[in-house]
């Protein structure tokens, strides 16, 4: 009875996407008719800017990792999933073009991101020489960050209240499209790792959770506090800022918290919250938005 209850608390979960899951493409383009970006561009605050221009600089790298991570994998996966690559693909690629132009944005406004690429660029070499299905479950608990993250942007409007238009329209269609793909990674590994016993898949997935959280979190706060540093806030200022942001308001990392522990569920799968009526929702308030401001003024 003790073995039967132990088998199905690690049996992994039957869930995937939706069955009428649309994963859709955007080609849009963000910021390139506008002037110069201001330099704190997120409501003059530069904690909040930091904190978003130093994930940003992780994008384009790092969204090309999860591509090749996942197309490594992508043989003899059921027609429909091969589909969902092809359309993650296109999104991401696109995102790496988007946040390419954003950050070259950050460094006109006279931030120097290099520091924070290299890091980036020095922790993908270390997997060039592992087994791909490390880099696999290295990109699963990523796109459960940028999924939890973008649920978050999406449902708490306080993220982006003050930035300038063009830099929120671009994170919002960021998450949009984070929440729509959630799945791809997750269920291409699941097709990977199909013959491992589900207490295996359950262990190498937590294991690297807890890794991929612990080099997250160091090397993304170390490239907020290089960009701080580059605004002359430094030292508890600079920390104190930080936490202010991250746990109290708008307060990302302390609303993810929860979101980030489901991960460790023995049947968990991104799907289990199908939180697409915030994609609907951000999609009409941005096309009102456009139309607004497209309107022509008019005299009385």
């Amino acid at each position: 009875m003790a073995l039967a209850v132990l088998k199905n608390f690690f049996r992994g979960s039957d869930i995937g996407a939706p069955a009428d899951l649309a994963i859709t493409p955007r080609d849009r383009r963000f910021g390139r008719q506008s002037v110069d970006q201001l330099r704190w561009w997120n409501g003059g605050d530069p904690y909040g800017t930091a904190f978003y221009n130093a994930l940003s600089a992780t994008f384009p790298l790092g969204e090309a990792f999860f591509v090749e991570s996942v197309k490594a994998f992508r043989d003899g996966v059921p027609d429909r999933l091969a589909r969902e690559v092809r359309a993650f693909t296109q999104q991401e690629v696109m995102h790496s073009r988007e946040h390419l132009a954003f950050n070259r944005r950050a460094s006109q406004a006279g931030y120097d991101l290099s520091r924070l690429e290299k890091r980036v660029e020095d922790q993908l070499a270390l997997t060039a020489d592992r087994p791909k299905i490390a880099s696999l479950m290295v990109t699963i608990a990523l796109e459960h960050f940028t999924a939890i993250m973008a649920h978050e942007a999406l449902k708490n409007p306080a993220h982006f209240a003050d930035a300038e238009q063009e830099t929120a329209d671009l994170w919002r269609w960021h998450a949009i499209e984070e929440i729509e793909h959630k799945g791809v990674a997750f269920d291409v590994w699941r097709h990977a790792a199909r013959d491992w016993s589900p207490f295996k898949r359950w262990r190498l997935r937590s294991i690297s959770m807890l890794l991929t959280t612990f080099l997250f979190i160091r090397y993304r706060v170390s490239g907020m506090l290089d960009l701080l540093a580059q605004d002359g806030i430094t030292g508890l200022r600079a920390w104190w800022g930080l936490a202010r942001f991250a746990l109290v308001r708008p307060g990302m990392v302390r609303n993810i918290a929860l979101p980030w522990l489901a991960y460790f569920r023995p049947g968990f799968h991104p799907w289990q919250q199908d939180d697409r009526a915030l994609i609907d929702l951000t999609e009409s308030d941005y096309a009102a938005a456009v139309s607004a401001r497209a309107e022509p003024a008019t005299s009385i």
